[in-house]
């Protein structure tokens, strides 16, 4: 698969995400670059407007955070910034470490090894999917095959083709694309991998699975059962109430009604089963225990 992208700062200005959609397939976003917890102005300004732009117009995306880190433990603290700022959020494409600084590549194929990993090892221990982004000549010289291959590589080469040989997932293609809805020049960019089912499906960058509740019994008093086991049943469900199991207060006339439904799933959802309306004899004898 070969799907079309782009990735933007708060150099791209105010974006237009309706126009955008449609245009391309994901989006990778700055979140900021350096310490941001020590200088928060270091924050992306248009990160916040630029996440829920992609959300609302339900544009997968992703992020990368600009580094300027000299030593393996101000990685770290960029990783703390990074993660700071997208916590509660999702996101269906990578969380990249952008290595470009002349200064970091000046230390040495070992020091950009170190804080590769620095990074990346503090963004996957809080469950986000971890990936560099480089471009082919300093990902060449100045990182090891060990840690190409270990992380997901995005490569910027303005070119008619990536000259990488090695496996990578994304080619920053050109810095002068145009998008409708995006006033300025934009980088563009090829994907080759399905993230967002990749991502989702391992349960990282937010997404979880929502967990199946077994059913406590399939049948019983429900919804609209008018008996004297249903008065029974409410007679219980008054006393749980007394005794704060519950918060709902029950109709006042002899049928299972919308109160006591709601009284029975309240009690389901406390003992850890599926909310399915049904107070049948399981039930009525856990409810008989709760309420000695």
């Amino acid at each position: 698969m070969t799907i079309k992208g782009i990735d933007v700062s708060e150099h791209q200005g105010n974006i237009d995400w309706a126009k955008v959609k449609g245009n391309v397939s994901f989006v990778i976003l700055r979140a900021g670059y350096g310490d941001a917890i020590t200088y928060p102005n270091q924050i992306d300004r248009t990160f916040e407007k630029n996440y829920k732009g992609c959300k609302n117009n339900n544009i997968p995306c992703g992020v990368y955070w600009y580094s300027y880190a000299q030593s393996v433990e101000a990685a770290k603290q960029e990783a703390k910034a990074c993660l700071k700022v997208i916590k509660g959020k999702k996101f269906e494409y990578p969380i990249y470490f952008d290595l470009e600084e002349r200064s970091q590549f000046n230390k040495g194929k070992a020091f950009c090894d170190s804080i590769v990993k620095a990074f990346c090892g503090e963004i996957e221990k809080a469950g986000y999917y971890a990936g560099l982004y480089m471009s082919r000549s300093p990902l060449q010289n100045y990182i090891s095959s060990d840690v190409a291959k270990r992380y997901t590589l995005w490569i910027a080469e303005y070119n008619s083709k990536c000259n990488y040989n090695g496996k990578h997932d994304m080619w920053q293609y050109s810095s002068i694309g145009k998008i409708d809805g995006i006033a300025v020049s934009v980088d563009v960019d090829y994907c080759y991998t399905d993230f967002p089912t990749k991502i989702k499906s391992a349960n990282l960058n937010g997404y979880t699975k929502t967990k199946k509740l077994p059913t406590l019994e399939k049948s019983g008093y429900k919804r609209g059962n008018e008996t004297r086991g249903v008065l029974a049943l409410k007679e219980m469900l008054i006393i749980a109430k007394a005794r704060k199991l519950h918060n709902v207060t029950l109709d006042e006339n002899s049928i299972f009604g919308e109160g006591t439904e709601k009284a029975v799933n309240a009690l389901l959802k406390k003992w850890g089963y599926k909310q399915n309306s049904v107070a049948g004899e399981k039930f009525i004898k856990k409810l008989a225990s709760a309420i000695k």
